[in-house]
């Protein structure tokens, strides 16, 4: 059975959040509050771990996971960004968007996609996510906690609880969460291309 921590949204309590990152980096898969949706998060590098998020998700071989980073510092190790995208980036984030980049070597080859090598990573305004990846030192590999068989994210802490608490290792809760993901933007190219509109306003890449 899971735990259960209710975390304050704009004032995260430090013990609570410590012991989250403990969890996280013993191998456990999370549950945790974004700018965006709730997201089903864990260590980047715990294959296990990434397995039984796939297994709770049904993802398939092809999915592309996305990288959650305190900051633009952190985005570097993990993706080849040149200045233009850089300057891009930096305009908005922290913010609801997650940008498609080359990846680099730091990246585990089984969080690219198959064919081009890419990684999708992000920045997200919101004070537990934050203090949860500046508690665990590292990126989050995150997706978005939408269910087999729903068509929308989960919102409700309680409801999560209910369906998830013996596949998760720990639910936070911080309150409702919102039900429309991030928008994706792709920066390979020479221009960006908007994958998926969702809460990020996407008509500023268009």
């Amino acid at each position: 059975m899971s735990q259960y921590f209710q975390i304050h949204a704009v004032s995260p309590q430090k013990r609570l959040i410590q012991q989250a990152a403990v969890i996280v980096q013993a191998g456990g898969v999370i549950v945790h509050p974004t700018d965006s949706t709730y997201a089903l998060g864990c260590r980047i590098g715990d294959k296990a771990a990434m397995e039984r998020v796939c297994a709770i998700r049904r993802l398939g071989s092809g999915h592309q996971f996305t990288l959650a980073c305190r900051d633009l510092s952190e985005i570097a190790t993990y993706a080849a960004v040149g200045n233009p995208e850089f300057r891009l980036m930096k305009a908005h984030t922290p913010g609801p968007y997650t940008f498609i980049l080359p990846a680099t070597r730091e990246v585990p080859k089984r969080l690219l996609h198959p064919k081009r090598r890419t990684i999708g990573l992000r920045v997200p305004e919101h004070a537990i996510a934050q203090a949860l990846l500046a508690a665990i030192g590292a990126p989050l590999l995150t997706t978005t906690l939408i269910l087999p068989g729903d068509e929308d994210p989960l919102t409700d802490p309680e409801e999560i609880r209910a369906r998830l608490e013996h596949q998760v290792d720990l639910v936070i809760d911080g309150g409702a969460g919102g039900s429309e993901p991030t928008t994706v933007v792709d920066l390979v190219g020479p221009e960006p291309v908007v994958v998926r509109a969702g809460k990020g306003d996407a008509a500023i890449f268009a």
